[in-house]
């Protein structure tokens, strides 16, 4: 009797041991995979790298060495440059926001071809007597832009502006954030062209209108390469014809080997301008204006690099204005126009 229970005894002292074996196992096992599930995925919590002007590298390599400026030069009983440290912001800026994959519109509205908009609350008149909006932004060959909460129109977009598409394009209105300047809107959809979600904004030209010149940039590996410095002439204020060259980013949109222009305040025409590279509403990059339509192209005006004297647009010298205009592509080259 004292036999078997002995025997009892140490079979249940086996299996108790056997269980808490097996459990201690069990929990062996399950510890990595647990392990393993709190191990965050790096790869989506990173985020791009800011870029700030200070990472931006410029080196001159120039393929047009004609006129060409130094970084400071004399003008007058003064001096001017190119104001690399504020282009190198641009560049800065252009390179963030290629960071993030995007598709891509510019806001197109020239002399009204789609169409003009409409008239928001609280428009102002300008200086040229047209309806403008507190950011004097003429309605005249821009794009109305609407608060998407209200539905209605509250300011104007730039013919030339850079956009990123947020919503279906396929909508009445299309939602959309500025790359050009700052907010949400929504817009119709025949004021936008759409851009390749492929597209590399590597071709920049800078028009700095404080000191009369242009800067133009390629981006090659990690570097900007200054193709060119050259003396120009920009927009004056002289209404009601002739205005400045607005500042900001704009997208190239429309080649003219020759843009024929009209006599003020009439349809004749005047002359043309050679080599003609738009890119908001009527302002061109272009060479040196020929006052006959039938003329021969002139290559360079004793007038470049000293004041504003041109409508709108960018004045050149006329083999500059070939350069810019076959190197810069339509809806994949910027000009950025700085004061």
């Amino acid at each position: 009797m004292n036999k078997g229970l002995t025997c009892i005894v140490f079979s249940l002292l086996f299996l108790a041991l056997a269980c808490q074996q097996e459990k201690k196992s069990t929990v062996q096992k399950e510890q990595p995979i647990k392990h393993q599930e709190a191990v965050p995925d790096k790869k989506q919590e990173e985020k791009p790298k800011m870029i700030t002007a200070e990472d931006i590298v410029i080196k001159k390599d120039l393929l047009y060495k004609k006129y060409t400026l130094e970084d400071t030069y004399p003008y007058k009983d003064t001096t001017r440059g190119f104001q690399w440290d504020k282009i190198k912001e641009k560049l800065a800026f252009v390179e963030n926001f290629q960071q993030t994959p995007s598709r891509y519109a510019v806001l197109q509205n020239y002399q009204n071809e789609k169409g003009e908009a409409p008239t928001i609350k609280d428009f102002k008149r300008d200086a040229y007597k047209r309806v403008a909006d507190s950011f004097n932004v003429a309605r005249y060959q821009a794009a109305p832009l609407y608060d998407p909460t209200t539905d209605k129109p509250v300011r104007y977009g730039r013919d030339g502006w850079l956009v990123r598409v947020k919503g279906a394009d396929t909508l009445a209105r299309v939602p959309i954030a500025g790359v050009s300047f700052e907010g949400e809107y929504t817009v119709p959809k025949r004021y936008l062209r759409l851009i390749s979600d492929s597209v590399q904004f590597n071709i920049i030209n800078v028009v700095d209108v404080k000191n009369q010149n242009i800067c133009t940039l390629e981006k090659v590996g990690k570097e900007w390469l200054i193709r060119s410095m050259n003396p120009v002439t920009s927009g004056r204020h002289k209404p009601p014809h002739a205005q400045e060259t607005p500042t900001g980013l704009f997208v190239v949109q429309e080649h003219k080997s020759k843009m024929f222009y009209f006599e003020d305040g009439t349809r004749t025409y005047a002359g043309f301008a050679p080599y003609a590279t738009r890119f908001t509403a009527g302002a061109y990059i272009h060479g040196v204006p020929v006052n006959n339509p039938k003329g021969s192209i002139i290559e360079y005006s004793e007038s470049l690099g000293t004041t504003p004297k041109s409508h709108m647009c960018v004045r050149n010298a006329s083999s500059h204005a070939q350069f810019v205009y076959k190197r810069s592509k339509d809806l994949s080259s910027l000009v950025i126009v700085i004061d």
